[in-house]
């Protein structure tokens, strides 16, 4: 069976559905968000949550969890969410949060921050993975949400194009890191800017290769403080 195909009564079914979305409303819930986060794993930048109400029986063509989409696709689905979607709302966590209280509970405040931005207000949650015990509204954590249920296929592509957004801003702003191209996670040419030029403002201190890199600099640095004073 592959990534996006699952059974539900021993039917096979392709992509993200309403399935989780339907059950919820034969429990008498009536305004049900799917939410997600993107931005966990890079080296730089902010995580960014969504939370996304859709109508019932809503038609997203070609929807599915946003890393398994091209570009193209995940910005042309994102503007048929917004244009249909009941509610949306985005809330990020930056990099000086995730580096204070690490990024497990960075991603849960970027969520309560989409889910306190979604108007109207939700009465249950479709969360993939993450739990959220801070959240007084009722939920259910899917692992892979993202390519099960339709509403968090929803929030994993308005999470991931509004992040990217704001990654291809901070490339303005620190154009030597090159942050259009890798969005702040870690690749080979990320490492090499890194190394070059150590980290700026928006880089999380606390990640491995950031920190690498900082004691790098202050050990050169001691280094040729030494030679001089030599």
């Amino acid at each position: 069976m592959s990534r996006a195909e699952h059974l539900i009564g021993g039917e096979r079914l392709v992509g993200p559905t309403e399935e989780f979305e339907q059950e919820a409303r034969r429990c008498g819930y009536r305004r049900i968000a799917g939410v997600d986060e993107a931005g966990r794993g890079p080296l730089a930048g902010p995580v960014v949550a969504a939370a996304v109400i859709l109508p019932v029986r809503c038609r997203l063509i070609g929807i599915d969890d946003s890393k398994q989409l091209s570009e193209s696709e995940r910005q042309r689905l994102y503007t048929s969410i917004l244009e249909c979607a009941a509610g949306v709302g985005i809330g990020s966590a930056d990099a000086g949060e995730i580096d204070s209280c690490n990024i497990l509970e960075a991603t849960r405040l970027a969520m309560r921050r989409a889910i306190e931005n979604l108007a109207p207000s939700p009465d249950y949650l479709l969360i993939d993975a993450v739990t959220l015990p801070a959240v007084r509204i009722p939920a259910r954590p899917i692992i892979k949400g993202d390519a099960l249920s339709m509403s968090i296929a929803a929030a994993s592509i308005v999470a991931k194009v509004t992040r990217d957004t704001l990654m291809a801003a901070y490339h303005n702003t620190f154009p030597q890191y090159n942050f259009l191209s890798h969005k702040g996670y870690g690749t080979a040419e990320h490492l090499h800017q890194l190394a070059r030029y150590g980290p700026c403002a928006i880089h999380r201190r606390t990640f491995t290769p950031v920190r690498e890199a900082i004691v790098s600099a202050e050990t050169i640095g001691s280094s040729a403080a030494g030679r001089s004073i030599q």
